[in-house]
């Protein structure tokens, strides 16, 4: 599966953002989908994880009750809306995909990535 996000930008704190993750290959309902993100610096994180299952999903605790992951299978596509952003969230967001559990923090396990987004809050 080929993927790839947008929808990054340059925000104030406490602004919204929607990241989207368009994919290829007809099998994208099968594969578990992720969000991850990379600041200057430092190694690439968890964000949010989200099943084939729409209802199944995992957030960094940072993020819980700020950013909700969703997928669209019909349009074999993903989604990150971001709420409440803080300078803290800046980073490179990558869509990630998964043969197999979506309960996997580690960007090592995941198998396909899309190009990233720069996301940058500005206090």
């Amino acid at each position: 599966v080929q993927l790839q996000a947008c929808g990054g930008g340059l925000v104030q704190a406490g602004d919204s953002l929607r990241l989207s993750c368009a994919a290829s290959g007809r099998t994208f309902s099968t594969y578990a989908v992720g969000w991850f993100r990379q600041a200057p610096g430092k190694e690439r994180e968890f964000v949010a994880t989200i099943g084939w299952s729409r209802r199944d999903t995992y957030y960094e605790d940072s993020v819980k009750g700020r950013f909700t992951i969703s997928r669209d299978n019909a349009k074999n596509a993903a989604y990150l809306l971001m709420n409440s952003l803080k300078p803290e969230d800046t980073a490179v967001y990558y869509c990630a995909a998964r043969v197999g559990s979506y309960l996997n923090e580690s960007p090592r396990d995941w198998h396909y990535w899309g190009q990233g987004t720069q996301v940058t809050v500005s206090s």
